[in-house]
């Protein structure tokens, strides 16, 4: 079979860069411009058919003092959450890890672990609110805007390096290597950009944001705790080290203590 030319990957290149320009968005809060293929409503209508697997497959909690508190935040967060067209709903999963998630479209689930690292109201609105400033952010779209980039961009350097019979094989293994930790790396900048979001959005539902430090301080302690066989390295982690999620969280605190009424 005949090979394409090269010029078709240096189109290819062009093509993507050009889409690239013309789907970039500005993330609320923090103005920083970001790639997202995905359209809003088309991130909203996978979130709402996620959720419902979920609450099909997964045990709901009944606890009545949790569903409570989880519910009461959820209310106050809500109002101050810019998510377009949310149908904003709260569900508390009997699941012993202390993590929570949120979904395109207003879907929030809370696991009951959480509420042994959360303890408070104000702890579990810095969760809530960190989970859904990726929502507000878009991060999971722009995730998948770049990985389509980045494999794209690998797959025609492959072909680059590998035309007319040239063994490209360990170069294009590295550049496939490289895209991952710099995905990695971006997904690592996400959680810190959530962090200070989810501050300022817990401020203006009526929580002291500097709470949100003391959540993250706690979670340190309960990572710490409950680590098996070390750590991952902090270059292969999608998640900051938790050193640097509190200093970054502490150079922000100020704009999150501005918007905070309380």
């Amino acid at each position: 079979m005949k090979r394409p030319p090269a010029s078709l990957y240096a189109f290819a290149t062009l093509i993507a860069a050009l889409i690239g320009a013309a789907c970039t968005t500005t993330v609320p809060e923090t103005g920083r411009r970001q790639l997202n293929f995905l359209d809003p409503a088309q991130e909203a209508s996978l979130g709402l058919t996620e959720f419902q697997k979920m609450k099909q497959t997964l045990n709901i909690s009944t606890d009545p003092g949790q569903n409570a508190l989880v519910q009461r935040v959820g209310a106050r967060l809500s109002k101050v959450m810019p998510v377009p067209n949310a149908e904003w709903e709260f569900v508390v999963f009997d699941d012993p890890t202390p993590n929570a998630f949120a979904l395109p479209g207003g879907k929030v689930g809370v696991h009951t672990g959480l509420f042994k690292v959360s303890q408070n109201e104000a702890g579990l609105a810095a969760v809530i609110g960190h989970e859904v400033a990726h929502v507000v952010a878009r991060h999971s779209g722009e995730r998948l805007s770049r990985n389509v980039l980045a494999g794209a961009a690998v797959a025609g350097a492959g072909y680059a390096l590998n035309k007319d019979g040239r063994n490209g094989a360990l170069p294009t293994a590295a550049l496939g290597a490289g895209a991952l930790l710099a995905t990695r790396a971006f997904s690592r900048e996400q959680e810190l950009e959530a962090d200070r979001m989810g501050a300022i959005f817990m401020a203006r539902a009526g929580y002291d944001p500097r709470e949100a430090l003391s959540l993250w301080q706690r979670f340190a302690v309960w990572r710490q705790a409950n680590s098996a066989g070390g750590t991952t390295p902090p270059f292969l982690s999608t998640h900051p080290l938790d050193e640097r999620r509190i200093s970054e969280l502490q150079y922000y605190l100020p704009e999150a203590i501005a918007e905070y009424k309380g």
